[in-house]
């Protein structure tokens, strides 16, 4: 038994052959316009679990870089506070030097003793160094200033807690400089550092007797060298940990690279790929609806007869 095709078979067709091109063109325009080939989890499930598992290495990695470039950031701060340290310290071994003259006059004296004064004030400011806001010399105790301004106000405020930065799943870096073990606490401890030298020597200075002159050259100048010696191998850790960050930098910088190009391989589209299908199927439809016009036509034609 043959079976009879009508009109409405014929347009039915016509509509679902217009429909389906429709569809086509439309879910090309999407990847034109989107850059992606998978639009949902359905088009490619496997690839769409890759691009998931990419996408959160990415994350994890951004993260990581986050938290290594303010690494460096802190480290830079540090280095330039216990730059700017150093050349103060300098500038004391300077006066020391002069201040050992025994040409000098107790005005001069007096001079020099308030300026090696000053300079350890200078010394203590630079040591409340801050980063985003925070104190880069503390320890943990990030929002309390390491050192008081003013003369018998010398004591460390901050601790030996270490601060450290993420590099990776199972890495950190300290970023702490523990600064108060060059600094000290003072001349009321007497502990030998280098803000108990600053006033004692000021404290010489401005005796400037016979024997506190020669304190200057002895005693003093031999433990002042021995802090800026201490305070240099500080700089060197200091630069060591910079180091080490720029390293990791470079790494999750290449990991970060590597990982965006394997998700780019997964789910990008390949636009002039896309493109031309976007023209066949677009010419494709206006094929169709072209046709499904003189069907359309030719029905009512019929009908009206």
């Amino acid at each position: 038994m043959s079976t009879r095709i009508t009109n409405d078979m014929v347009i039915g067709s016509t509509l679902a052959d217009i429909n389906s091109a429709q569809l086509a063109m439309a879910r090309t325009q999407s990847e034109l316009s989107s850059g992606k080939s998978i639009l949902e989890p359905s088009d490619n499930p496997y690839g769409a679990s890759q691009a998931i598992a990419l996408q959160s290495s990415i994350d994890g990695l951004t993260s990581y870089e986050k938290s290594v470039q303010d690494g460096v950031s802190w480290m830079n701060t540090s280095s330039s506070g216990l730059a700017s340290i150093d050349s103060q310290v300098q500038r004391v071994r300077e006066l020391v030097l002069q201040g050992a003259n025994e040409i000098n006059s107790p005005t001069d004296l007096a001079n020099i003793a308030a300026e090696v004064a000053q300079l350890a004030e200078g010394v203590k400011q630079d040591a409340n160094t801050q980063y985003a806001g925070q104190y880069v010399f503390s320890g943990t105790l990030t929002n309390t200033p390491p050192y008081q301004p003013g003369a018998g106000k010398d004591a460390y405020q901050g601790n030996a807690g270490a601060v450290f930065r993420a590099i990776s799943p199972a890495s950190s870096v300290n970023v702490s400089v523990n600064l108060a073990s060059v600094l000290g606490n003072g001349a009321e401890p007497g502990d030998g550092k280098l803000l108990d030298t600053l006033r004692t020597i000021a404290k010489n200075l401005q005796e400037g007797t016979p024997a506190a002159i020669e304190a200057l050259r002895t005693t003093d100048l031999k433990t002042l060298d021995t802090n800026l010696n201490n305070l240099t191998g500080l700089q060197a850790e200091a630069g060591a940990v910079t180091d080490q960050l720029d390293v990791a930098a470079s790494r999750i910088q290449a990991l970060h690279n590597t990982a965006a190009q394997q998700l780019s391989n997964v789910q990008d589209a390949n636009i002039a790929k896309v493109s031309i299908e976007f023209s066949n199927e677009h010419a494709a439809f206006e094929a169709a609806l072209r046709a499904g016009a003189s069907i359309v036509q030719e029905s009512l034609l019929e009908f009206l007869h």
